[in-house]
C-alpha cells in the first residue's frame, strides 16, 4: 500500500498534526504510516485514526515521501543513524524536534534529504496551534506549501528565518504556559473578590478566548482596542492605571528574553 505521509513518533504533537492532516482534501488514513515504539500507543492511534502503525522507523523511511520527525530531541541522533541509508533527495523530513537546527539535522540525516523545520506549540492539539516554518536551502516552495497546508488545519502558520526560532520558542512555544499563568492570576484575583473558584476560572478563560477571537477577526490595533475598552474614569481605566504603574510590561519582556536565551543554549 502506498504511503504518502509518515511519522517517526506518535506522541501528542504527532497526533495533533495527524488530526490536522485528516482535514486536508484527499486524505486517506491508509496512506499514513506511524512508527511508534510503545505498543499501547501504537494501538491507540490505529484504533482512533485508522492509520497503519509499526515499531520500525526504517519502514517509514522506505515508504513515505513526507515524514514528520516527532521524537524527543535526545532520540533524534539514534533514529537518524538507523534511517539515513534509506533516505534520498525525494524524502521530505519535517522536524518538530525542539532545539535541533537545520544544520544539525542535515548532518544527522544527510545533505540530500529535503528538510523543513517547524516550531509548533501545545495548542496544536486543540486545532488552534501556532507553527513557525523554516525550510532548508534545498526545500522547495512546494514543500513549504505542503507542510503549511497540513499545519494550517490545526491553527495558523508563519514562514520565518531560522534565526528567529529562539524568539518563536519564547513567544509561541513557551507562550501557552505564560498565558495560563496570567489566566491563573486573573482567576485567583476574581476568587479573592468573592467569586466561586470555578466561576472565576470560567470568566477569566472565556474572556481571554473571546478577546483573542475578536482581535483576530477585527484586526484592530491593540492600542486602539485598549483605549476603547478603558474609557476615562471607568472601571477598566482604574485597573489599567495599576498595570501601567507596575513593571508588567518589563516582566513580560524579561520572561520572553529568558526563555529565548534558554532556547539558544539548548540548541548548541
Amino acid at each position: 500500500m502506498k504511503t504518502t505521509l509518515g511519522f517517526w513518533g506518535a506522541g501528542k504533537m504527532a497526533e495533533g498534526i495527524l488530526a490536522a492532516a485528516s482535514l486536508v482534501k484527499g486524505f486517506t488514513p491508509q496512506s499514513v504510516l506511524m512508527a511508534e515504539k510503545l505498543p499501547e500507543r501504537a494501538k491507540e492511534m490505529a484504533r482512533r485514526y485508522k492509520v497503519r502503525t509499526t515499531d520500525d522507523v526504517r519502514a517509514v523511511a522506505k515508504s513515505a515521501s513526507m515524514i514528520f520527525l516527532a521524537v524527543k530531541p535526545q532520540d533524534v541522533a539514534a533514529l537518524a543513524a538507523e534511517v539515513r541509508p534509506l533516505l534520498t533527495a525525494k524524502t521530505l523530513v519535517v522536524s518538530i524536534a525542539a532545539g535541533k537546527s537545520i544544520a544539525t539535522l542535515r548532518r544527522l540525516f544527510g545533505r540530500e534529504v529535503r528538510l523543513v523545520r517547524v516550531m509548533p506549540n501545545l495548542a496544536l492539539r486543540a486545532k488552534e496551534g501556532m507553527c513557525a516554518i523554516c525550510p532548508a536551502a534545498n526545500a522547495t516552495a512546494a514543500d513549504v506549501r505542503r507542510v503549511a497546508a497540513i499545519l494550517d488545519g490545526a491553527g495558523r502558520t508563519v514562514v520565518l528565518k531560522e534565526r528567529h526560532f529562539d524568539a518563536v520558542t519564547a513567544l509561541s512555544g513557551s507562550g501557552p504556559a505564560f498565558f495560563a499563568y496570567m489566566e491563573q492570576a486573573m482567576a485567583e484575583g476574581g476568587r479573592k473578590l468573592g467569586l466561586p473558584a470555578a466561576a472565576a476560572r470560567l470568566l477569566a478563560e472565556q474572556t481571554m478566548l473571546g478577546t483573542a477571537a475578536f482581535l483576530r477577526q477585527s484586526q484592530m490595533d491593540l492600542t486602539t482596542f485598549i483605549a476603547g475598552v478603558a474609557t476615562p474614569g471607568g472601571t477598566t481605566a482604574a485597573g489599567m492605571d495599576v498595570m501601567r504603574a507596575s513593571d508588567f510590561g518589563q516582566v513580560v519582556a524579561k520572561t520572553l528574553k529568558a526563555a529565548a536565551a534558554r532556547s539558544a543554549e539548548l540548541g548548541k
